[in-house]
């Protein structure tokens, strides 16, 4: 078993540090940037902070559908282009490539839709969601619809950039997102507090600085995606192209990890909406703990996108057990890095806490200690299910069974024991943090079952072209 999970092969950890190295530090760029946010808003005030926190929950369950769209369509992309590479049926392979790709964009145009019109005629339905504390409402409400066409550009670039990824064109999205680092940081500098002859905004002024940053980002990534790329070859007139010929094995294959993400972005916000109702200081705390998990899995979500795609293009060149050899290696890193992710939060908890000034209350810093403490261990088994389920078991295709295990031990399990602990039982905050994410553990009992299996693989085609 251990040799399964830990062989010495150089040519697949390279290939596995070219791909997912360049993600990781686009993700840590992203996280960054959502971290500093949080910081500046937090010297403002800390009930701006929370309030942002808040409304960006909302934001999250978009971009959590964005993912879904883009690591479904990744499925297909990267299997598509390892047929490519081995001439097998490489024009078939070429056009269900760009049919996928118009099918991602299509859609993530309609939730964008969907979304912006929430932010802009309902913000205060989505804001009673999440809290009762009208100060924070009336905060929010601004957040949400200075936002509205954040949807938009957030969505291109995000799902542009998985689609870059699939084929080995990971450094530019890393650079485009470096460049929106700049863009947001200066933009929040001048907007939030009024500097260089600007009105000073606050919370507003934090909003506009990530459409500003949104805006440049998603112009660039997909102007190289439409016009420069030659891998994937899509053009702008590829969006109206005809699509009929692989709706049904986009569906099959795509829609099931869309759902699964959304039914699992939907599980979050009812953890955040369960936080909401604990309080102003356990949010607060809960906006501190959320970054810093965030930073200490950036290379964790990085290897969980080279999983999909490294195992979607051996399957797409016909290497099924090199696919299999693959999976347990990457069951292996996962466990690795779980244990880095839990020492680089128990070291760095402190100062990571107190980066957040003397306007956070004593009592949010109490709890964000006990939420980090819980997050150390709770991270060892989110690392390895994550890996599995959002990398190899996905890039093998099997979408379907993961729709329905993926979830299951959120809504089922995590979710009742955490409201117990939190409304009914007012156990201390390390518990109920622990009980809420306590299906991480579920879970990676199910993906060393599911990989032994060898059920994971599954056919993929061209479509009826």
């Amino acid at each position: 078993m251990t040799a399964k999970l830990f062989r010495k092969d150089p040519k697949f950890y390279k290939k596995v540090f070219v791909l997912g190295f360049p993600i990781a530090l686009q993700t840590l760029v992203t996280v960054g940037v959502g971290m500093l946010d949080n910081i500046m808003l937090s010297h403002y005030s800390e009930d701006t902070f929370s309030a942002a926190s808040l409304a960006n929950a909302y934001v999250l369950i978009f971009q959590i559908f964005c993912m879904g769209l883009g690591m479904g369509a990744s499925v297909l992309v990267s299997r598509y282009w390892g047929m490519k590479k081995a001439h097998d049926n490489e024009e078939k392979a070429d056009i269900s490539l760009k049919q996928t790709v118009c099918l991602m964009l299509r859609l993530m145009l309609l939730f964008a839709t969907i979304f912006a019109v929430g932010a802009l005629f309902l913000p205060k339905l989505i804001m009673n969601s999440y809290t009762d504390k009208e100060e924070l409402i009336e905060l929010g409400i601004v957040y949400l619809r200075y936002s509205t066409l954040t949807f938009f550009f957030l969505g291109i670039s995000l799902v542009t950039a998985i689609v870059l990824r699939s084929v080995g064109q990971s450094r530019l999205p890393l650079y485009v997102s470096l460049g929106a680092l700049v863009v947001n940081l200066t933009g929040n500098y001048i907007l939030i507090f009024g500097h260089f002859g600007a009105p000073k905004m606050g919370i507003a002024g934090a909003a506009l600085a990530t459409l500003i940053a949104r805006v440049f980002e998603a112009f660039a990534d997909f102007f190289y995606l439409a016009v420069i790329d030659t891998k994937v070859g899509f053009r702008i007139r590829h969006f109206f192209m005809q699509t009929r010929t692989l709706i049904s094995e986009y569906f099959r294959v795509c829609i099931p990890v869309l759902i699964s993400d959304a039914i699992l972005a939907f599980g979050s916000n009812a953890v955040t909406m369960v936080i909401g109702h604990l309080g102003s200081a356990f949010v607060a705390a809960n906006s501190i703990t959320t970054v810093t998990q965030q930073l200490s899995t950036v290379m964790i979500q990085g290897v969980c996108q080279a999983g999909a795609i490294i195992t979607g293009q051996s399957l797409g060149k016909g290497r099924k057990e090199q696919a299999e050899e693959q999976g347990w290696l990457f069951l292996g890193m996962g466990f690795a890095l779980g244990f880095l992710s839990a020492l680089f939060i128990f070291f760095t908890k402190t100062p990571v806490i107190l980066s957040y000034g003397d306007k956070t209350s004593a009592e949010a810093v109490s709890i964000a200690y006990q939420l980090l403490n819980a997050i150390s261990l709770i991270i060892i088994f989110q690392a390895t299910n994550s890996i599995m389920t959002k990398g190899v078991l996905r890039g093998g295709g099997d979408t379907t069974v993961l729709m329905f295990a993926d979830n299951i031990f959120l809504w089922a399990m995590a979710l009742p024991l955490g409201a117990l602990a939190g409304f009914i039982f007012h156990l201390p905050a390390f518990w109920i943090y622990f009980f809420l994410k306590s299906d991480q553990i579920a879970k990676t009992i199910w993906c060393v079952w599911r990989l032994r299996s060898r059920k994971w693989i599954k056919k993929i085609s061209t479509g009826k072209n």
